[in-house]
């Protein structure tokens, strides 16, 4: 089990065990304040949205994860020759978002370095 799977089931479980049941409690003038009823109804269908969406962030996150493994491997099947070849390629047949991208891995490298000191 990855680090990410093991940080999603403790994600999981952290919002199972804060997702308690609404339990009424008797007080002196009962349950049948139509608001109390509102708020837990809402409260229910929050926590299942909640639950929805983590739901789909999860199997998100897993298909990128697999995605990126799948591309690891695809470079490390590859001769260094053939990395600099495809590289040249993309910036012949798209030479402005090869620009924009050097710029970019640039700036996070000139932040980096500028971190450190």
């Amino acid at each position: 089990m990855s680090e990410f799977e093991e940080e999603v089931k403790k994600a999981e479980k952290e919002l199972e065990q804060s997702l308690v049941p609404v339990v009424p409690e008797a007080g002196p003038e009962g349950l049948d304040d139509e608001f109390l009823g509102d708020l837990k109804m809402q409260a229910q269908e929050y926590g299942q949205k909640i639950q929805d969406v983590a739901g789909k962030a999860k199997v998100y996150a897993e298909e990128k994860v697999a995605w990126a493994g799948d591309k690891f491997k695809e470079l490390q099947n590859k001769d260094p020759r053939e990395l600099v070849e495809d590289a040249k390629e993309f910036a012949r047949q798209k030479p402005g978002q090869t620009i924009l991208i050097s710029a970019a891995i640039g700036l996070v490298i000139g932040f980096l370095l500028k971190g450190r000191k």
